[in-house]
């Protein structure tokens, strides 16, 4: 997927320039005019998310792909005992679990206060608070305890998108200024999850994208500068769980891909469903989808396991066939990255792993060496961030020949909740968000 919107690149900045130049007669053809209008709005997200790649930025959640992989390179290969350098921390971005979104300068991320839950800008070199942005209310949902946000905000052009925990879906200017406003659950219909909505929003093109869940339709498109509904998913009606939207293209076709706790879904840009497959997940559905070559892995916790499920396009649409169903790969809600042809992440079962994703082979798996947690990717290695009192952060090769560690650091300053807000790269730093702290260090050599 990365590789085709670098190309993309390639090919749209030969448009752009001599290219265009040295053909103006053709192009002034009224078909051809309607040609390249039709290219250009093809390819401008796709330029959009490869542009934010190459300049380092991750500015939504799981990164430019929603892959939980960076394409920066250049990073450290060894950490040194203490771990990478610490650059600074911040402290007052309020309680919750939510990770950090960056582009542009711009950290953007989620926290509650005593009254109210906030969306809060950040400068990137220093940490500081920028403004705050009142989102909705605070408190607690679910049993257990957990209070705050959980979902990341989406950082598009001149505007952030985010969701609260209790369904409040806002988009906020650069400025710090609400544009627009609506609630997933009294606008439309949606049912509360049991820990609140923590699904990232995806924004594309003109349509920002989540899901509300219930008799009304799964999936909900609004118009991102107005918050006016564009669609909704009527023929699912699953209700909401935890996982977030990821935008591929399979054979040609732009389609969105969601998970719940009964379907995995593929759906057009106008919402209509192109495919769909049974998938029975258990008390919460978390980790976000990932998409190779044709095939799609999902996998949650509470003994629901992983599934690889093949996406085919016929003459009669698209369909989906399960290829396997293992309960080896059981993730809760830390995720899973796939680099080459193998995804890693932990499994509750087995601790962190290494499995073909093809196949479902378990290439390594390691039980005793850290202990459960969230996952990113970089330059050929893997984060691994442990959720345990010390928020142990290790540095291993993204490699089916085993876990080979390559430095760690037990995070500082730690609160006294899980560190589940999953780790964030870009332009070469490391960002580790803790309740009311954010930690940024240093990658590069």
């Amino acid at each position: 997927m990365g590789m085709f919107y670098f190309e993309l690149r390639s090919l749209w900045e030969c448009l752009k320039i001599d290219t265009l130049l040295r053909f103006t007669k053709l192009i002034r053809r009224p078909d051809m005019k309607r040609f390249i209008a039709l290219l250009s709005l093809c390819l401008a997200p796709a330029l959009a998310q490869s542009v934010a790649a190459a300049n380092g930025d991750w500015a939504q959640w799981r990164g430019p792909l929603r892959s939980g992989v960076s394409s920066e390179t250049g990073l450290l290969k060894q950490w040194p005992a203490e771990g990478p350098a610490l650059v600074w921390k911040a402290t007052g971005i309020g309680g919750g679990y939510s990770s950090v979104a960056v582009a542009e300068g711009r950290i953007y991320t989620l926290g509650e206060d005593k009254d109210a839950s906030y969306l809060r800008a950040m400068n990137a070199q220093d940490g500081k608070i920028l403004w705050s942005v009142k989102i909705g209310k605070a408190g607690v949902t679910g049993w257990g305890g957990f209070s705050g946000p959980r979902s990341t905000p989406t950082i598009d052009g001149d505007n952030i998108y985010c969701l609260g925990h209790f369904g409040d879906l806002v988009c906020v200017s650069a400025d710090g200024k609400v544009v627009w406003q609506k609630n997933l659950v009294t606008d439309f219909g949606g049912a509360l999850p049991e820990w609140g909505f923590a699904e990232s929003p995806l924004v594309d093109g003109g349509k920002v994208l989540c899901t509300p869940g219930g008799d009304q339709g799964s999936v909900i498109a609004l118009d991102k500068k107005t918050g006016e509904t564009l669609w909704r998913t009527k023929e699912i009606t699953d209700k909401a769980h935890y996982a977030s939207i990821i935008l591929e293209t399979i054979d040609g076709v732009r389609q969105y891909i969601q998970l719940t706790d009964a379907t995995l879904m593929g759906l057009a840009g106008d919402g209509k469903v192109l495919w769909r497959a049974k998938r029975e997940g258990k008390t919460a559905v978390i980790p976000t989808p990932v998409y190779f070559d044709h095939h799609v892995f999902v996998t949650s916790g509470y003994e629901a396991g992983c599934n690889l499920f093949k996406i085919t396009k016929t003459d009669a649409g698209f369909s989906a066939e399960q290829v396997y169903a293992s309960k080896d790969f059981m993730n809760h809600h830390g995720g899973v990255v796939q680099v080459g042809e193998y995804v890693y992440g932990h499994s509750d079962r087995k601790g962190w792993m290494c499995q073909e994703i093809k196949t479902g082979k378990i290439m390594w798996s390691e039980k005793e060496k850290l202990r459960k947690g969230s996952i990113c990717a970089a330059d050929g290695f893997l984060y691994l961030r442990a959720e345990d009192e010390k928020g142990t952060v290790a540095l291993v090769e993204a490699s089916p020949a085993g876990f080979v560690e390559k430095g760690r650091f037990d995070q500082p300053d730690r609160s006294n909740k899980n560190s589940w807000p999953h780790p964030v790269i870009a332009n070469g730093r490391l960002y580790l968000r803790d309740q009311d702290l954010l930690l940024c260090y240093e990658l590069k050599k």
